[in-house]
């Protein structure tokens, strides 16, 4: 059932991320509801299966973004594998913690993806589209993992 409930909130976010929040929101202003998810995967969910998810994840958002395919399922992946070995040296019940994860997350994976769209890339000055729109990002998802988790925990607290 767990599971369940997981795939449930993967399918919940991949299409309020795809279809419903860019109509309505502007590209800094729009949380990256993949990135709390990976962060959650990574965190809370150690599985042989959980990789695939995060690298699916990330495969599905570079077939909707239209940039290059695999850059966001690299780092995806990336970020998953750094956050499942740390998990065990967590506290992970802490939803501040969560929070800060999901801010430095989001920041290491903007990171990695202007490190491989500079080394794979040949267009000049992509720094200057990333790193302009990247604190408000962060602060973006920060906020939206608050909620997530927020909304999660008393989610949990009322099956009990």
């Amino acid at each position: 059932m767990r599971y369940l409930k997981i795939v449930g909130l993967v399918l919940a976010a991949v299409l309020l991320q795809m279809t419903l929040l860019p109509r309505y929101l502007q590209d800094p202003f729009q949380p990256n509801l993949i990135i709390i998810l990976v962060v959650y995967l990574g965190l809370k969910l150690q599985h042989r299966f959980a990789a695939l998810a995060a690298f699916s994840l990330g495969l599905l958002q570079d077939s909707f973004s239209g940039i290059y395919l695999g850059l966001h399922a690299f780092s995806y992946l990336c970020l998953y594998t750094l956050l499942s070995q740390v998990a065990d040296r967590l506290y992970t019940d802490n939803r501040a913690l969560l929070v800060l994860v999901v801010f430095l997350g989001t920041f290491f994976c903007a990171l990695l993806n202007l490190v491989m769209l500079m080394i794979f890339s040949v267009s000049k000055g992509v720094y200057a589209t990333l790193l302009p729109v990247l604190v408000p990002q962060a602060l973006v998802n920060a906020l939206a993992a608050s909620l997530f988790f927020m909304f999660k925990r008393g989610a949990v607290e009322e099956a009990r």
